[in-house]
């Protein structure tokens, strides 16, 4: 087990109050399947608010998704554009490898068979 490769990541995004549909907006139509969302208050950086200009806000969501690595960047990008993260003060999106993940399934489309008898 110790040379298995990684085949999940965990992304995350923290975004200003109320912004979790445009992340998972953005994550679905990259082809993630859902999320799960944490409330969190922000500590504030008072240098950040004098540089960039505009007020930190303090009331924070975090978004986790747990994608395969395949459509990692993918989703990340979508999540990016879709929050509209390049405005300073929207939020980030990051991502960590996961060593292990239990509890995941896979979605499985039951196809019938043609021509068997049932």
């Amino acid at each position: 087990m110790e040379n298995e490769e990684i085949k999940y990541s965990l992304i995350i995004a923290i975004v200003n109050n109320g912004n979790t549909d445009l992340v998972m907006e953005g994550a679905r139509n990259a082809g993630a399947r859902g999320g799960t969302t944490l409330h969190a208050r922000g500590t504030g950086n008072i240098d950040l608010e004098k540089f960039y200009g505009v007020p930190i806000q303090n009331e924070k969501e975090i978004v986790l998704i747990i994608v395969n690595n395949e459509i990692c960047e993918k989703v990340m990008n979508s999540i990016y554009k879709a929050a509209g993260l390049e405005t300073p003060g929207q939020g980030i999106v990051f991502s960590q490898p996961l060593e292990k993940v239990y509890g995941l399934s896979p979605v499985t489309i039951k196809e019938e068979d043609e021509g068997e008898d049932k």
